[in-house]
């Protein structure tokens, strides 16, 4: 048990990357990058299961790490923004266009935190809370996101996914 309850509190801060200094949520999104990728050359279906099944382990990290730690939505805690950026990306093509817009959109509902991402980030406590105005954030900008990609073509072409 000690080991599981290490590695979720060592996953809390993406493994380190919520300790860099300075603006660590988009060092967090940035290390997300990655993962994003890959998840989606895998497919959409196999991308949407591990970013739904990684709720739940984001939530239990953050509850985790802020009882290790105390104090509450620490910047060091970056799964939430790991987690946002996975559901940000879902179901989008994968283009450079798609991403940078991606990134970039995200970060900016995550930061300025409009209605209703505010008042989830003031109202919900505990892992939840760290976790649900990342989430929320995450759905709007897919939102948005989806409305671009089907009303213009400014996230570019399709990479050829793996199809699982």
């Amino acid at each position: 048990m000690d080991v599981a309850r290490t590695f979720l509190i060592s996953l809390a801060t993406f493994f380190g990357i919520g300790r860099l200094p300075k603006t660590p949520g988009t060092w967090g999104t940035l290390a997300c990058l990655p993962l994003a990728l890959l998840l989606n050359y895998w497919g959409p279906f196999f991308a949407m299961i591990f970013t739904v099944l990684m709720l739940p382990v984001a939530i239990l990290s953050a509850e985790l790490y802020e009882k290790k730690n105390g104090g509450h939505d620490s910047k060091e805690i970056v799964i939430d923004e790991v987690l946002g950026f996975l559901i940000t990306m879902t179901w989008l093509p994968i283009s450079w266009q798609s991403y940078a817009i991606g990134f970039f959109l995200f970060r900016f509902l995550d930061i300025l935190k409009p209605f209703p991402i505010g008042y989830i980030d003031k109202k919900v406590r505990g892992g939840l809370g760290v976790v649900a105005d990342d989430v929320a954030a995450g759905i709007i900008a897919n939102i948005v996101l989806q409305v671009i990609y089907t009303k213009t073509s400014w996230l570019g072409s399709q990479v050829v996914t793996a199809g699982f």
